[in-house]
């Protein structure tokens, strides 16, 4: 979604400096822009430069919404997409592909409703140059009845559809605000610290990780497991460690990575407050990973980072690194040894 009338403006505020060549490798990815955007748009440029092993189509949505489904269920036969991903109202159109994966990020499913509240009736300026040179159009009321019309075809016969769509929501978003909507249908619902608009961060810290978790169930593939004690993240204020953030960012790149917390006894709202952390601090990837256990030797896995002798985890099966060690003193030292292995 895009205030109408806005000057064209790029949606990216940070240079990449990273890619994944073997992430969505030899896959076609189908983006679904927003409104008053383009296939152009700089979210595109990031996707193909984040993952050039994959092939990332964006057709041009044409402005009347019964014709871009129809647009994108055609794309969908024909180029036989193995990842769809939608913002805003591309989000709410990508809903609507049944039997692919998809990600919805900030999906407009009030699109009608947006488009009142947000006085986007009149003249709209494209915010990215499109292929058929088409530069603005007019928002009509009988177009906008059209859009109120779409938003009422989500969520219809998505009965073994659940797992293939994730949610992404942006908790500063000013525009949209359909996460209740969203999880009264699917449970993989995530929140991250942005607005609206995706930028680079977003990106590469929130959409990755989830494109990574759908690779790798659409291969099989099943990552050395990484287990953080949590009490090894933070200072005693809350405030994460030095490098804590750099050295977990790496890890997820190879490993699926736990934090791991004491079980509580008589604190009932302390694996609540666990949770917010992570979410706060670790962000989308450590969504639906944080593990509560007072037996850490039962834990199975390849490594195990903690500097606590307690919980039996002197016991635990894989290689515990001990944090805070002359090995491991810090973050950097934990970065350094990774990297040191290769991922393995």
């Amino acid at each position: 979604m895009a205030a109408h009338n806005h000057p064209k403006t790029s949606n990216m505020e940070i240079h990449l400096r990273q890619s994944f060549p073997e992430l969505m490798k030899g896959k076609k990815i189908l983006y679904v822009h927003g409104f008053a955007s383009s296939g152009q748009s700089g979210t595109v440029e990031s996707l193909r430069q984040l993952m050039p092993g994959a092939t990332v189509i964006a057709p041009d949505l044409p402005i009347h919404p019964a014709e871009a489904i129809e647009l994108l269920q055609k794309t969908c036969q024909e180029e036989q997409p193995n990842l769809v991903i939608g913002t805003s109202m591309g989000g709410m159109l990508a809903e609507q592909l049944r039997g692919v994966d998809r990600i919805l990020v900030n999906p407009a499913f009030q699109m009608g409703e947006t488009i009142l509240k947000n006085n986007m009736l009149g003249k709209v300026v494209f915010l990215n140059p499109r292929r058929d040179g088409m530069q603005e159009f007019m928002m009509t009321k009988q177009l906008q009845a059209e859009y109120q019309a779409t938003t009422e075809a989500c969520f219809q016969h998505i009965e073994e559809e659940t797992a293939q769509v994730y949610g992404l929501f942006g908790m500063e978003d000013p525009v949209v605000h359909t996460y209740p909507i969203f999880t009264q249908h699917y449970h993989q619902a995530l929140r991250f610290h942005g607005e609206h608009r995706l930028n680079d961060s977003i990106l590469l810290h929130s959409v990755v990780p989830v494109i990574r978790w759908i690779d790798d169930a659409q291969e099989g593939r099943q990552r050395g497991i990484v287990y953080i004690s949590i009490e090894q993240t933070m200072e005693k204020n809350g405030t994460p460690l030095p490098s804590l953030l750099k050295a977990y960012r790496m890890l997820i790149e190879n490993y699926d990575v736990y934090p791991v917390a004491q079980l509580p006894t008589n604190d009932k709202g302390y694996a609540a407050h666990m949770q917010e952390w992570c979410e706060e601090h670790l962000g989308v990837a450590s969504w639906n990973k944080l593990t509560l256990t007072n037996r850490k030797d039962l834990l199975y896995g390849d490594y195990l980072i903690d500097a606590l002798k307690c919980n039996r985890s002197e016991e635990f099966m894989g290689t515990r690194i001990d944090f805070g060690s002359d090995t491991f003193k810090t973050w950097d030292d934990i970065i350094t040894f990774f990297e040191r292995l290769g991922g393995q």
